[in-house]
């Protein structure tokens, strides 16, 4: 009996073992899948490309429209040589050109303009690029509404000291100079002389002091090799990280030109360390409304470069200088616009950013003509 029992007890083993061998479902009753080739792990998606402004489409200078006037030709060379003719001025010593010099990228030499007689004025004299682009709010007040206002304001104001009172009669004494006799008969034919038509000629002129042919603009064309590699990347932070375009728009690089009657910022410029007596309210003056208490015209940025000092008051003697002032937040006040705050630039930005300015130079320098 025992051998028998052994007998048995063995063959009920091997049936077990044997059954052990099959298949066995996993824990949660799903059968083993065999081990086999696996499908390799395909690779993690590459990170999404980094997004550069400088490489977008970008815009160009629209084409200037004037009105049809058929003298235009005319009034522009009587107003070319007015502008450079000291002689407009109450004593000789100024033309419009003496404080608009092309080696000043058309804008002023010194902090404050001088004007007639050597006395300082009260801003420093802007550039001059561009401003036919302009729909009105001439001056960095914008108190003068069109380019003749302009032509006016200066001439029978401190900057030449004629005295508005005098100007038609210094404009008589001008006509009277052969020269010009003939440049004023084919400008206006033969209507009396007046002020207002030599603020027209000179007008004229000043709307042809264009700046359509930077770097930039080839840039923005399709040429590539226009802006070097530090360049791009500082149209990189221009338009992206120091949201310098918010006001600094292109194509013209100011905001005020897209907008009738110009745009104001307070920059905190001219604030520091003064009683609000003492600020130069700039277009707070002109409208009296609390919104626009030391706020200033956006001056553009093309020929920026060539033209310091910066600011309606000159004080900053560098572009480096007015860059760093605008990109670390401004000069905090009352007004302060909230659009200038800190951007934390670093070093190399802040150098590809000042190198991208200077590919908004202007090309075309103003020419000196032969006066009458």
């Amino acid at each position: 009996m025992k051998t028998r029992t052994w007998i048995v007890g063995v063959a009920l083993g091997l049936t077990l073992g044997a059954c052990s061998k099959k298949k066995a479902p996993d824990d949660e009753g799903t059968p083993a899948v065999k081990p086999g080739p696996q499908t390799p792990t395909p690779p993690p998606p590459p990170p999404p490309p980094v997004s550069r402004p400088s490489q977008g489409a970008l815009q160009a200078m629209p084409a200037l429209a004037l009105p049809d006037d058929p003298a235009r030709a005319a009034k522009v060379e009587l107003g070319h040589s007015l502008f450079f003719d000291k002689r407009l001025s109450v004593d000789g010593s100024l033309a419009c050109y003496s404080c608009h010099l092309n080696e000043d990228g058309t804008g002023g030499h010194d902090p404050i303009a001088i004007g007639a007689g050597k006395k300082p004025l009260t801003r420093h004299a802007p550039q001059l690029w561009n401003l036919a682009y302009h729909k009105s709010g001439f001056y960095w007040d914008g108190r003068a509404a069109q380019l003749e206002d302009v032509a006016k304001g200066a001439w029978g104001g401190g900057n030449m000291g004629v005295g508005k009172d005098n100007l038609d009669k210094k404009a008589a004494e001008i006509a009277k100079i052969a020269g010009y006799a003939k440049l004023w008969k084919a400008a206006f034919a033969d209507a009396p002389v007046t002020a207002d038509q030599a603020a027209q000629a000179l007008a004229a002129y000043m709307r042809t002091i264009t700046c359509t042919d930077t770097a930039y603009d080839k840039f923005a064309a399709g040429d590539k090799a226009a802006l070097d590699e530090s360049q791009q990347r500082g149209l990189d932070v221009f338009l992206g990280k120091g949201t310098c375009s918010a006001c600094h728009t292109p194509p013209y690089f100011t905001i005020a030109a897209m907008m009738d009657g110009g745009a104001y910022f307070n920059a905190g410029v001219g604030t520091a360390g003064k009683d609000e007596k003492d600020v130069d309210t700039g277009r707070g003056g002109i409208t009296n409304k609390p919104e626009d208490w030391a706020a200033f015209k956006v001056p553009t940025l093309r020929g920026v470069s060539k033209s310091p000092p910066y600011f309606h008051d000159g004080s900053a003697a560098t572009l480096d200088a007015a860059v760093k002032y605008m990109s670390t937040g401004a000069q905090a006040n009352k007004n302060l616009t909230a659009l200038l705050s800190n951007k934390n630039l670093t070093d190399a930005e802040h150098a590809d950013l000042v190198a991208f300015l200077g590919g908004l130079e202007c090309k075309t320098p103003l020419v000196e003509p032969k006066l009458p």
